[in-house]
């Protein structure tokens, strides 16, 4: 051969399918995550049967309150905007079964980002579904999708930004969404602020004692936060994002206060309660009954002076009687581990998450019947919920049988810190603790800072099961699927 005759090059083949061969789905991919399918579409077909039985949605005393700001917007005393925000997005089409169809939808993402998550960190197929279920099949957490109140989204930003905090790598384009759906959080639920801290250190942790990723994340959650707060200010001339901490602190020391031995000063001896805890009710009645003793105060009861007093006795309470705090931040979050369901704080509120067998009656207290007002201009009509058979019989039926025991939450909660002993030698990983610390701050702080309520529990439940899903997976990282896809 000639040195100036260059030999031709070979061919190189086309991509795509070869000729004549049809492109079918990848079934491995199907087969590999065919059980989360089948829940997450068991857990579909759930959630339409819900909305075909109750239309277009159903209601709780809080819900009122949340339409009014988000046809009026203005920082409300008691919850923040952030979920009358997410109904205002939606109040041009004028339907409150949009609203629900978002919450349901926003519920099956959590299933999906629990699963994804756990298996992008190496969690086994069996693990990632099994914590995928109680967000996808849990009536009462159908129930709660369905009802118009703000847990829901709260529940999604917070698990995003755990499902972000989590990976392998956090730079600091990640560490800023962390910090803004962090904030969102808290001005969904108050109770998102303590989270920022928890997630400051965590990434201290992780990215070894360097600080900028969690000083973008205090950052990026700072800016909205304090942004709502001088709102906040501006209309009410107090510091803060919500006007009714010394409230709810106050009627959660009454469970317990005893004023022959705080001896409190005559301007605060005026809330006192002459009866035993023993025979006193619910620490929610100490907000909203007329005979409660700060209601009966002059104006209205989270005005800033009665909000301050409240406060005032409430840290004297808790100084004098350590203890007995401590003792009824415990037996209130023992609650959220009964093997039963017991009615608590009360039947009307107890019902409230159940799915009713016939309408629920019309609100009785002057605010919400005002925001039942307001409702009716968002919807453009009647807002009573509907009920139709046989729908709302089969996912009534399903509910007597289909709810997350309290006694499996614990189960759940107890099982990363165990896996992490039993491997002490062979660790599977610390991606766990974040989702963990989570769910473990979600359920505490309501006791520590109010009441125990059921609705408050289930925010926590898909943290506490990413963790355990997380606790027993492969501790090498070769094995990790990076590539998951659905």
């Amino acid at each position: 051969m000639s040195d100036d005759v260059l030999p031709a090059p070979r061919e190189l083949p086309k991509r795509g399918r070869p000729p004549g061969r049809r492109r079918f789905p990848d079934r491995r991919r199907f087969s590999e995550h065919r059980w989360f399918l089948l829940v997450l579409g068991a857990g579909a077909v759930l959630r339409v049967i819900a909305m075909l039985g109750y239309r277009p949605a159903l209601w709780f005393p809080d819900s009122y309150t949340y339409v009014v700001t988000a046809l009026k917007p203005r920082p409300d005393l008691v919850r923040p905007a952030g979920y009358p925000m997410f109904l205002r997005l939606l109040e041009p089409f004028h339907d409150f079964a949009l609203v629900a169809l978002a919450q349901h939808l926003l519920g099956l993402g959590v299933g999906v980002l629990v699963y994804l998550t756990a298996r992008r960190l190496g969690a086994p197929a069996w693990a990632a579904t099994l914590a995928s279920v109680p967000s996808l099949l849990d009536a009462y957490q159908i129930e709660l999708e369905h009802l118009l109140v703000s847990d829901t989204l709260f529940t999604v930003l917070v698990l995003s930004a755990v499902c972000l905090a989590v990976r392998r790598s956090v730079g600091r384009r990640t560490a800023c969404g962390i910090g803004l759906l962090l904030a969102a959080a808290t001005l969904t639920r108050t109770v998102g602020l303590p989270l920022v801290a928890l997630f400051a250190a965590w990434l201290i942790f992780k990215q070894r004692g360097r600080v900028a990723a969690a000083g973008v994340m205090i950052a990026a959650a700072a800016v909205p936060i304090l942004g709502y707060g001088a709102w906040f200010h501006a209309t009410y001339q107090r510091i803060g994002i919500v006007g009714a901490n010394g409230v709810f602190l106050y009627a959660k020391t009454m469970t317990f206060a005893d004023c022959d031995v705080m001896r409190p000063p005559p301007d605060l001896a005026v809330l006192c309660d002459p009866r035993p805890p023993a025979l006193r009710p619910p620490a929610q009645e100490y907000v909203w009954a007329q005979d409660s003793p700060l209601v009966r105060l002059p104006g209205i009861t989270f005005s800033r002076g009665n909000d301050a007093l409240a406060g005032r006795f409430a840290s004297l309470a808790i100084r004098s009687q350590p203890l007995d705090y401590l003792g009824s931040v415990a037996s209130e979050l023992a609650r959220s581990f009964t093997v039963g369901r017991p009615v608590y704080p009360d039947q009307e509120i107890y019902d409230h998450y159940l799915f009713p067998a016939t309408p629920p009656a019309p609100p009785g207290r002057h605010p919400a019947t005002v925001g039942a007002q307001a409702a009716e201009r968002y919807q453009r009509g009647p807002i009573t919920t509907r009920i139709v058979e046989p729908y709302a019989g089969w996912i009534r039926t399903y509910q007597k049988g289909a709810g997350l025991p309290g006694a499996a939450v614990l189960v759940i909660l107890l099982l990363p810190p165990a896996a992490a002993c039993v491997r002490r030698f062979r660790p599977a990983g610390t991606a766990w603790v974040l989702p963990w610390s989570v769910a473990v701050v979600l359920l505490a702080m309501p006791p520590a800072v109010a009441e125990f309520d059921y609705r408050y529990v289930l925010p926590a439940v898909p943290a506490a099961c990413l963790a355990a899903a997380l606790a027993v997976r492969k501790p090498n990282f070769s094995n990790i699927p990076l590539n998951v896809r659905i």
